[in-house]
């Protein structure tokens, strides 16, 4: 089950906040770059986003979640996470459709992830989505940029 996610709640954004940094430290070990921003994140960083968090739920435990901004017609995500014992169950998957049907007036989806973080980039581009740029943001780590028409 997805249902919005009350990031203002201590305990929800705990769990939230724990999802990250297991998630995010596989990311950092398969890009071998350990100072990615969500690495850094605390309840109240969170809490302070200004990001719209949606939670994928089994039996009533948060497994999964998506982070979204929207502007302009442009739906962003900040944030595509899910707990490394529920990897390969489709979660982040079913968390991207969820976005996708619930998209109100906007026609683009963009996220960007680690240049070297190969399942999320084969992720998007199975999903869809088309590679619009590179940026190196340190000698040592870039990030490539996806777009998806919808």
């Amino acid at each position: 089950m997805i249902e919005k996610v009350d990031i203002s709640n201590l305990i929800v954004a705990k769990k939230v906040l724990n999802i990250q940094m297991r998630s995010y430290s596989v990311e950092a070990k398969i890009i071998d770059f350990y100072e990615i921003p969500p690495l850094k994140d605390t309840i109240d960083t969170l809490q302070q986003s200004g990001e719209t968090f949606f939670g994928y739920y089994i039996n009533r435990e948060l497994c999964g979640v998506i982070s979204i901004k929207i502007e302009k017609g442009i739906i962003d995500i900040h944030r595509l996470m899910v707990h490394p014992e529920h990897f390969k169950k489709g979660i982040a998957s079913k968390l991207l459709d969820f976005i996708e049907k619930n998209k109100g007036d906007c026609v683009t989806i963009i996220v960007a992830t680690g240049t070297k973080n190969e399942p999320a980039v084969t992720f998007y581009l199975k999903n869809g989505f088309l590679k619009t740029g590179k940026k190196m943001v340190t000698e040592r780590l870039s990030l490539s940029f996806f777009k998806k028409k919808i």
